[in-house]
């Protein structure tokens, strides 16, 4: 049986997966010269801007969600769990009773097929946000690989496969395919985190993220081999029909069993499935209550290391400081909208007759990352670090209003995401931009940042204005707005409390860090640090000079090799200023809450 594939709607990783072969094999045919490694990122750039006017493409069509990869009519439909019959009549099949039987009948007419790829709303939100944060990440390593100390063309190809996951992970509908794109973003960031030759910090935090990475794995396929054999099914809308119907089977009991024992007897249409689910009542049935428990903390906890929720935060600092700016970025928005993209498909999805089970270790879990993240940053002095433990306090915010376990909930998470993306990737361009001259990248050396640089430093203070949720950074504050009254509404009001605290916590480092910005250094302060930075408002006047030898970092390339970061810093401030004087084009994306299905 030959399975048909609808190519549009895999357009966009299907562009990005050959944009990376494409980028590989010039990298290893065209010949040495300066002009290849701004080339090789034109062509990225293309890849993934050609990848996101497939997703515009995808989102401006009407009718029903794109499918492909289904299961092909006549094969068994999703096992069904049933009532027990009783003693002494025989089930539809014609096994005796007391076994688990499979009913005959064929698949329902006009059924929607299952799929293991859809392209519905919610694929089209994060396909999108992760192919416009992929842009601001492709120009930031522009400026990065001037230098020419990375190798180009494997840092593209990389870059290109951590897109390609992130675009297919939303889109994913079964355990297989979501643990297989998931890998697909983590495994090549650990990779472009220690392309850095002879740089220790870099090489150790690639150790770390490797080793978190498959620790994560582990324990996520764990947890997925669960919910398969408590389900027998790997499709999530099958998983999730397959709970639904556990939960409404009652208790009759059979041969050798005391009322009220769960019978999980199950259904589904083929011989075949009978004879492997043959088995006796002789023995007590499974306690598939405690397994399904069971798995949903594994899985929990494996998504909670990929989005450095507490208590799998631990790594997020180190990391952060060690990589890259760009790649830091990459993990603080593509990485982490990945994780909660499939958090969301295995909770919500999947998992969402169980949300009794794993509501409140959200709930928890969400209060102790905003809690423990914003603590951390208030004793940070290293300015990547703090926005990465700031990145583990906004994975708090994100993941709060999961716990009130409905759609309109999961539609303020995901706004709260989409608004937190381009404020976060517009501090991380700036960043990048004073890191590069200034060897410690510490706060201290952005006291007077505003004098120095009249466009990066406001750019940045209405950044972190925005991240605090303070005017004129409106964006944040939306999107705290839209957290708040779900919380409120759902039933948690202790989260929301806990939230504002945090909320406050937050206003301190954000605004202690703008203050800077516009204080006058002491003279003869930083001078020599950071006073070579060239000026964004006017890029064409300076030439980036050569970095001190052993400070770490490389040089920009001269004009050409910052205009990219400058490209970034512009596109991101004019996202953000959009998104504080009309959020609702932030809203208005996700009608009746996350679009799951439609």
């Amino acid at each position: 049986m030959i399975q048909s594939i609808d190519y549009f709607a895999v357009a966009p990783p299907l562009v990005l997966a050959l944009a990376a072969g494409l980028v590989l094999l010039l990298d290893a045919f065209l010949p040495r010269r300066p002009y290849v490694r701004p080339m090789l990122g034109v062509v990225t750039l293309a890849g993934v801007l050609t990848a996101l006017g497939f997703v515009v493409a995808q989102a401006s069509r009407s009718g029903e969600a794109l499918r492909t990869f289904c299961v092909p009519e006549g094969l068994t439909t999703a096992p069904r769990i049933v009532p027990a019959l009783p003693p002494g009549v025989r089930p539809t099949t014609g096994k005796p009773t007391g076994t688990i039987a499979v009913a005959a009948s064929g698949p329902e007419t006009g059924a929607v097929p299952s799929c293991s790829f859809v392209v519905d709303d919610f694929t089209l939100v994060f396909a999108g946000l992760a192919l416009a944060a992929g842009i601001v990440v492709v120009l930031l390593s522009m400026t990065l690989l001037a230098s020419g100390e990375i190798p180009v063309g494997e840092w593209h190809f990389l870059l290109l496969c951590t897109l390609t996951g992130a675009v297919a992970l939303p889109a994913s509908r079964d355990l297989i395919m979501l643990v297989v794109a998931l890998e697909l973003v983590s495994l090549p960031v650990f990779a472009l985190t220690g392309l850095r030759r002879h740089d220790g910090r870099a090489s150790e935090a690639a150790v770390k993220l490797f080793l978190v990475s498959v620790v994560s794995t582990a324990v996520t396929l764990f947890g997925v081999s669960l919910l398969y054999g408590a389900t027998g099914t790997v499709h999530l809308d099958r998983l999730a029909q397959t709970l639904r119907e556990r939960a409404a089977v009652p208790a009759v009991p059979g041969p050798g069993q005391a009322a009220g024992d769960a019978l999980p007897q199950v259904t589904g249409t083929t011989e075949a499935y009978v004879s492997a689910l043959h088995l006796s009542y002789d023995s007590p049935p499974p306690d598939l209550s405690s397994v399904l428990a069971v798995a949903v903390v594994l899985v929990l906890a494996g998504f909670a290391f990929k989005v450095a929720a507490v208590p799998f935060h631990a790594w997020a600092g180190d990391v952060y400081q060690g990589a890259p700016v760009p790649v830091a970025a990459l993990l603080s928005v593509i990485s982490k909208a990945a994780g909660f993209a499939g958090l969301i498909l295995i909770l919500v999805t999947a998992l969402g007759s169980e949300a009794s089970t794993w509501g409140p270790p959200v709930a928890l879990v969400a209060a102790l990352t905003m809690t423990v993240g914003n603590l951390l940053a208030l004793r940070q002095r290293h300015a990547v670090r703090l926005l990465a433990w700031s990145s583990v306090a906004q994975s708090g915010y994100i993941l709060a209003p999961l716990a009130v376990r409905d759609d309109e909930a999961t539609g303020a998470s995901i706004a709260y995401l989409v608004f937190y993306a381009a404020m976060n990737l517009g501090a991380f361009a700036v960043v990048m931009l004073v890191s590069r001259r200034a060897a410690r990248n510490e706060l201290d050396d952005y006291r007077g940042l505003a004098f120095r640089d009249p466009a990066a430093g406001p750019a940045l203070a209405f950044f972190l204005l925005c991240l605090a949720g303070l005017p004129p950074g409106l964006a944040g504050l939306f999107a705290k707005i839209v957290v708040f009254r779900e919380l409120v509404g759902g039933g948690v009001a202790w989260l929301a409390v806990v939230m504002a605290v945090n909320t406050v916590i937050g206003l301190y480092y954000y605004v202690a860090w703008a203050a800077r910005i516009f204080t006058p250094a002491p003279r003869g302060a930083s001078q020599g640090v950071v006073s070579d930075m060239p000026d964004i408002s006017a890029p064409g006047a300076v030439t980036a000079p050569e970095n001190p030898v052993g400070s770490g970092e490389e040089t920009g390339g001269g004009r050409r090799g910052w205009l990219p970061v400058v490209v970034a810093i512009g596109l991101t401030v004019v996202v953000s200023l959009v998104f504080s004087v009309a959020p609702q084009v932030v809203l208005d994306l996700l009608p009746g809450g996350s679009g799951i299905g439609r």
